[in-house]
């Protein structure tokens, strides 16, 4: 690993940091928000001045506080997606019931499969989402015409399905959520502010669409006419006290409304060239953030029948060209994707090298 030749910078992953670090809307984990902070920190550091070197000291048992606070994050992220959505039932569908829908792939074959299962409230609460598809495929082998595997995890939801007709035609309202690794890429995108690197170079600007939100909600309804309605209602949704004590949700003015950040309209104005079509929101409830899709019936069925087939695998592949071409304008950038996948799911591989850094490890 190169050695700093000029003046060294040295950062101790231990230090804490009073400043909000890009997931603070997303996690309000301080050891997280610390530790993003830091990595935030060198990056200005090392644009700030080339020429100068850093040492990025991290604590293996700090890391595995780290992680612990990481899957707090995500269970807390998913306790409140899922929340939204149950008052999302109770104000405008009724009776449901749940289901867990995972999408597999034969990693030998490429075929892929739905496969649906019943859930339990206590098991929504007590799993995180991407556990219930791991496990309900490691309950399948597939054989592939020479031998028995286990199918490969694509994509899974939470479907919250109503029994009867509703006033606002909603057919059903799905929360998802975005895979780990995903979800650490995500962080480096907010990190180098990779919105506005994309949308000030020219060559990568068109790809910008491809960056998307962590925690997500699915309304679909009948038609184009009954998504716009819903949209609207959704804009003046307000819950009273006694709404959000009957869930089990805190009775403040953070959780009694939708706060909207921006709205595309990909229904009317803006349809993609993909011809997916919907009203997607950025919103905040409870302190943190959601996207919300309204999309209509047909649309939404044309988009799952193109994820059970390879349409994911593109779009995935053109989300990380994205990436690995702000990478080779930015080498930074891949160094950090690259550091956050060791420190987050191989701690004991290899540690991650760019010129003038020096990572260590101690316990």
């Amino acid at each position: 690993m190169q050695q700093p030749n000029e003046a060294t910078l040295v950062f101790d992953s231990n230090e804490s940091s009073r400043a909000r670090s890009p997931l603070w809307m997303v996690s309000q984990e301080p050891l997280l928000n610390d530790l993003v902070s830091y990595l935030d920190k060198i990056k200005e550091a090392l644009q700030g001045n080339p020429s100068v070197s850093c040492h990025m000291q991290f604590s293996r048992s700090h890391i595995k506080l780290c992680r612990a606070a990481f899957d707090r994050m995500i269970r807390k992220g998913e306790e409140g997606l899922h929340r939204l959505c149950e008052l999302l039932c109770h104000t405008y569908v009724g009776t449901y019931q749940l289901q867990s829908v995972v999408i597999g792939e034969v990693p030998t074959t490429g075929e892929r499969f739905t496969l649906t299962q019943l859930l339990s409230p206590d098991d929504l609460y007590s799993t995180i989402d991407l556990d219930l598809g791991s496990r309900q495929l490691r309950k399948l082998q597939y054989f592939d015409g020479v031998s028995w595997i286990y199918p490969n995890l694509v994509a899974n939801v939470v479907e919250y399905q109503p029994t009867q007709a509703n006033e606002k035609g909603i057919q059903k309202i799905i929360s998802r959520i975005k895979a780990e690794e995903e979800l650490w890429n995500k962080v480096v995108d907010e990190i180098f502010g990779l919105d506005l690197l994309v949308k000030r170079d020219k060559e990568l600007r068109h790809m910008s669409k491809y960056v998307k939100d962590i925690f997500g909600i699915k309304l679909v309804v009948g038609g184009a006419s009954e998504a716009t309605r819903l949209h609207e209602a959704l804009t003046t949704l307000r819950w009273d006290p006694a709404q959000l004590a009957a869930l089990g949700v805190s009775v403040d003015a953070s959780h009694d409304s939708l706060r909207f950040i921006e709205t595309k309209d990909y229904l009317h104005a803006q349809s993609k060239e993909s011809g997916w079509e919907a009203l997607k929101s950025v919103v905040v409830w409870g302190g943190r953030v959601f996207e919300i899709q309204v999309q209509p019936l047909s649309n939404f069925w044309r988009e799952r029948e193109h994820l059970t087939k390879e349409s994911h695998t593109g779009f995935k592949s053109r989300r990380e060209q994205v990436r690995e071409q702000i990478a080779q304008h930015l080498p930074l950038f891949g160094f950090y994707q690259r550091l956050l996948k060791w420190l987050f799911q191989n701690l004991d591989g290899p540690v991650p090298e760019f010129p003038g850094v020096i990572v260590t490890l101690v316990d």
